[in-house]
């Protein structure tokens, strides 16, 4: 799924974000409105993590959510 479908369907997606990252909560994810680079700012900041590693697990949910579609 790219991320144009994501940010698209970001209200049906924002249960398996929060299945995949259980510390962002619905007012992050409002204020994130699908917005990738803004997904993977708040993953950094609330996790601890380093970019390259939230990029890692974003783009590994993006493709499971690929494989949910087909």
């Amino acid at each position: 799924m790219n991320w144009d479908r994501i940010e698209g369907n970001w209200k049906q997606l924002k249960g398996n974000i929060k299945q995949q990252w259980g510390k962002l909560t619905d007012d992050h994810l409002d204020v994130i409105a699908g917005k990738r680079d803004q997904l993977s700012g708040k993953i950094q900041e609330i996790y601890g993590i380093s970019k390259d590693e939230t990029e890692k697990q974003i783009t590994e949910w993006q493709d499971r959510q690929k494989d949910q579609t087909h």
